[in-house]
Parts: structure tokens; sequence; C-alpha cells
């Protein structure tokens, strides 16, 4: 009984599990090693790292809704040279893959970015190209553009060039796939999507006021599944190489619909506000489950099979 194996390979990369965290979830040191110690959980996913340290914006930053969590956390972070300390930490304590998550407001901070991080060594480094909520800082985000996403993937790879490197798309754009061909012509290894849906907004009926203190925010949860699940299959059906599926992953059918859409790793992000860490041990379990009662030896068979 359930004896199907999850093992996956990425990038040359062993996974004990397909499923990840993603960026922005759980950003503390010691939680991050905590939840590598969950047996569901195939990879981390850092938060995402600038070159100075953020502050992120005021509270409120998340709020639930009935399709799921509006946030503008504002890419709170200690920058690099904390982050990279904390990274070569991680990687002595935990023998499970490392993405770390690099942001920059501009093109020139992503070679800065990449080259004190890959010192950290950690297994891959991921370009956050794709935050909606700081357009009013940084204008809109490299992944909304074919042109710049490339250029920001080609100057990484001009500084990193033995870890590979992941571009984190957004959905917030008529280009995607344009971009997704663009990025992986242009080094990437591997692709991520999707970022959050929006930038959205939600108002406080009795102040007759915005929830969040930035006014607006990204969109995550249950609701934006169907968008991500269409991202990801165009983006399958346009690259070659492998992709993280994120957005609304719930249970082990929304896990397995990624991989059917194309997605060879899968990101839990939401989920784990509301069920805790054993999310990933519970998902891999129904995995297991559904497979052998599909018949599905394994999860390779099912890939961009739609």
């Amino acid at each position: 009984m359930n004896k199907i194996n999850l093992g996956t390979n990425f990038c040359k990369k062993k996974f004990s599990s397909p499923l990840i965290s993603v960026s922005g979830i759980v950003v503390d040191l010691k939680e991050n090693i905590k939840l590598s110690k969950i047996k569901g959980v195939g990879g981390i996913t850092t938060k995402s790292i600038s070159v100075l340290p953020r502050t992120g914006h005021p509270l409120p930053i998340i709020c639930s809704y009935n399709g799921g969590f509006i946030n503008a956390v504002g890419l709170k972070n200690p920058g690099i040279e904390q982050a990279a300390k904390e990274i070569s930490f991680f990687k002595k304590k935990v023998k499970k893959p490392l993405i770390a998550s690099i942001f920059a407001g501009q093109l020139s901070e992503f070679p800065i970015l990449a080259a004190k991080i890959a010192k950290a060594k950690p297994d891959f480094i991921e370009l956050n190209l794709s935050c909606p909520n700081v357009d009013d800082e940084f204008g809109k985000p490299f992944a909304t553009d074919p042109l710049l996403s490339a250029m920001a993937v080609l100057e990484v790879k001009k500084i990193v060039k033995n870890i590979p490197l992941i571009a984190k798309l957004t959905p917030n754009t008529p280009f995607l796939q344009q971009v997704a061909f663009e990025v992986e012509k242009a080094g990437a290894d591997a692709i991520s999507a999707i970022n959050t849906v929006g930038p959205g907004l939600l108002i406080n009926f009795k102040t007759r006021k915005p929830i969040l203190s930035n006014r607006v925010g990204g969109l995550s949860g249950p609701a934006i599944k169907p968008i991500a699940l269409r991202c990801i299959n165009e983006i399958y059906r346009t690259v070659k190489i492998p992709i993280i599926g994120m957005g609304g992953v719930c249970n082990a059918k929304d896990a397995l619909e990624m991989i059917m859409a194309g997605a060879t790793l899968v990101g839990i992000g939401s989920a784990i506000y509301g069920q805790g860490y054993q999310v990933f041990d519970r998902i891999a379990l129904e995995m297991r489950t559904i497979c052998q009662k599909e018949k599905i030896r394994t999860i390779k068979q099912i890939r961009g099979i739609i």
C-alpha cells in the first residue's frame, strides 16, 4: 500500500518529494530548519533577498478572505549580508535542497546579489522577477517584460555558472509565454510559476478603508489555482526547462493537477497558514493513495499529460 516513489529529479538534483515550500511564507531560519525535518518536504525556498535590508510594509500586511489570502509584506528581509550567513548555516544543518530567492529593484543589483549569495552555496538561485505589491517603489515587475526578464537572467548567469538558475514569473502579463521563451533562451535552468495574482484590494466595510496598509496586495490561495494551472501549462508548452508549479495548492489533487499541467516540483505556500507544516506529509500521503488507486506508477507518467 502507498509504495509509489515520489522522488523527483529537478535540474539534476534529487528531491525526496516533489513538494517544496515557496518564498515568503516561512521566513525565519530556525523555522525553515524545523520545516525541513518534515518528511513530505522535498526542498526549502528562502524569503526573497535584496541587497539592503528591508523593513517591508507596516501592519496589517495579510488578510484572509473566502477565496484565499491577500498580502503586501513588501519583501521584508535582512539584506544580503545576513541572508548569506543564514544560507550557509542552513546548508551545514540540512541536506535537503535549498532555493535562495533574490529580488532587485534595478538590473544592476542582480549581479551583486548573485555573487554574494552564490558564495553561500545554495542548491539553486531563484530570480524573483514578479512581486506585484511593490509597484509603487520599483515600477512594474521585470517579469511583465520579456526583454527585461531575459536581461536579468543574462546578468546573473555571467556571475553564477554552476548553480542552477530559476526564473520566477508572474501571471500578471499578456506576454507570459514570450517571457518564458526569453528567459530560457537567456540561460535560465528552470522556471517557477506563478507568483501572486493582482494586485487586488479588500475593504473594511466599517471603517470604509482598505484593509491592508499598502492598500493593495497579491492574491494567493485556492481562488488562483485555475490561473496557475493555465499559466503552468502555457509555459510547459513553450519551453523545455523544468517548472516549479505553485498557486492555490491545498491538497493532493491540487498537487497532481500541477504536475498534469507540466510542473516537476510543486510549491506549497498559503496552505501552511491553515494546515501547518504537516500539510506536506498529508499531501504526500494522499498523492501516494491517489496514484495507487489510479494505477499511476510514477508522477513522471502524468507530467504535462493534458
